[in-house]
């Protein structure tokens, strides 16, 4: 990329005409307030209409400057070198009204230099280096000469000359030491605050962009990650397909045998079981193809969550859930991939494992069915015209405080140990993680902080990304 299609990308902050216009607010009101302090006070006999207007013209352009910005569009390296042009052509006629390259003020031509340097290709800061050279040596040949200050300063003259050492160097002159001297010193606090504010500004973009450039390292190794587990589990796949293939008959001939017999219903669920992970196997398998998993057909989001959890409680019978719909308008219709269904489903079978055994049951029930009892796993679904919210809150012990600085890492995991149920990887966070991150969403992690206690687990994701592919006139 460019560094003029970079400037175009800026925002007005870092953009270096931005930068430009607010340093020239600065020096126009150091310029005003210089001059009527040589005026008013100093008593100096200046050309007054003819600065004033120099001013004023600097004042104008910086106007236009700021429409020009409003405005919008590329800023070319051209622009800014004309913009800093135009502030050395004005410094220089200042200064030929006043003294020229005797004036204290000379040594502000270091700033357009310095400035073209930081933000402009090195052959622009040498034509500008060039320029402010020209204008430093014309003012050495070609001014007007500075007349003395009157009043309180002319009496400062003997005491700098004295406090300098240098008395009979200054006894030609008539009164023009101190004037010197405090203009060299004001020179250097304005150069000084101007040179400050501006490398500041720059060194805190520079700080900004580094950390864009961290967060752009931790997304690619977040990729790698997430391709080498999918790798990974793309061979796994392909292994367990002949086991599951062996089970799968092995049960079959079973139920034969016990058609009429108390395993019937156990060998009709380790049956669905096998088939389950067999689908989930060819999903797997196929999504490594050339073809992505294939979408769904598109529902209204209630519809969507509601068959979601219909195929959850084929693989959680045991856990009893609730669905409360909470939107205020009518649910939107979304279209959303197999992948996102897999991570909403990991979500879920996190929430089960952290529930307590004690309010697990033997059946779901829904938000319009009875509710003898808070169920294990509760799904609250709102929605708006520019995003969906699915909270899924669980009743187990909550999140150890370091959780969520650790969360969408690999091998973090929220499970704790126990006797019973071991320790998870952190490998259902990550990749749902992962994957509603590739959708626009967000997914948080934080504890209920309510008498039933628990976590909630809440996935954000913009309905812009799910209603793709769907269709509104479907009925």
């Amino acid at each position: 990329m460019s560094r003029e299609q970079l400037f175009a990308l800026l925002p007005g902050s870092a953009n270096p005409l931005a930068r430009l216009l607010a340093l020239r607010r600065v020096e126009i009101v150091a310029q005003c307030a210089v001059l009527m302090i040589a005026v008013g006070w100093l008593r100096i006999p200046l050309a007054v209409v003819p600065m004033t207007a120099s001013i004023a013209l600097l004042a104008l352009a910086n106007l236009l400057t700021r429409w020009r910005l409003e405005k919008g569009g590329a800023v070319r390296h051209g622009e800014v070198l004309a913009q800093l042009v135009l502030d050395v052509a004005v410094l220089a006629l200042l200064l030929y009204f006043a003294g020229g390259s005797a004036n204290p003020f000379v040594s502000l031509f270091l700033l357009p230099p310095m400035l073209a340097a930081v933000m402009l290709p090195a052959a622009y800061a040498w034509a500008m280096a060039g320029l402010t050279l020209f204008a430093y040596t014309f003012l050495m040949f070609w001014k007007l000469p500075l007349p003395a200050p009157q009043g309180d300063l002319a009496q400062l003259d003997a005491l700098f000359a004295r406090a300098a050492g240098g008395v009979g160097e200054h006894l030609g002159h008539s009164s023009g030491f101190a004037l010197h001297v405090l203009g060299m010193w004001l020179n250097f606090v304005i150069s000084l605050a101007v040179v400050a504010f501006f490398l500041t500004r720059m060194a805190a973009a520079l700080e900004a962009r580094e950390r864009e450039l961290a967060a752009a390292r931790e997304d690619a190794l977040r990729n790698e990650q997430v391709l080498a587990l999918g790798t990974l589990a793309a061979g796994a796949a392909h292994q367990l397909g002949t086991p599951l293939a062996t089970m799968a008959v092995i049960i079959r001939e079973l139920e034969l045998a016990h058609a009429d017999g108390e395993l019937r219903a156990d060998l009709l669920l380790l049956r669905e079981q096998v088939y389950r992970c067999k689908q989930t196997i060819s999903q797997i398998l196929a999504s490594t193809g050339h073809e992505r998993a294939e979408s769904r057909q598109p529902l209204r989001l209630d519809a969507f969550v509601r068959r979601l959890l219909d195929e959850w409680q084929v693989i959680r019978p045991q856990v009893r859930w609730r669905l409360d719909l909470l939107g205020e308008q009518s649910a939107p219709w979304v279209a959303g991939e197999r992948t996102l269904e897999q991570a909403i489903l990991n979500l879920l079978d996190n929430a089960a494992d952290a529930s307590s055994a004690s309010v697990t049951g033997a059946a779901g029930s829904r938000a319009d069915g009875e509710r003898p009892s808070e169920p294990a796993v509760v799904v609250a679904v709102t929605w708006d015209a520019a995003c969906c919210r699915i909270d899924i809150l669980d009743r187990g012990p909550g999140l150890p405080e370091d959780m969520a600085k650790r969360f969408g890492r690999a091998f973090a995991s929220s499970k704790t140990l126990a006797e019973d149920r071991p320790g998870g990887l952190g490998l259902g966070l990550f990749l749902a993680n992962a994957t509603i991150e590739r959708f626009g969403g967000k997914v948080e992690l934080f504890n209920r902080g309510d008498s039933l206690g628990g976590a909630c687990t809440r996935i954000s994701l913009p309905l812009q990304r799910l209603t793709a592919g769907a269709h509104v006139g479907h009925a």
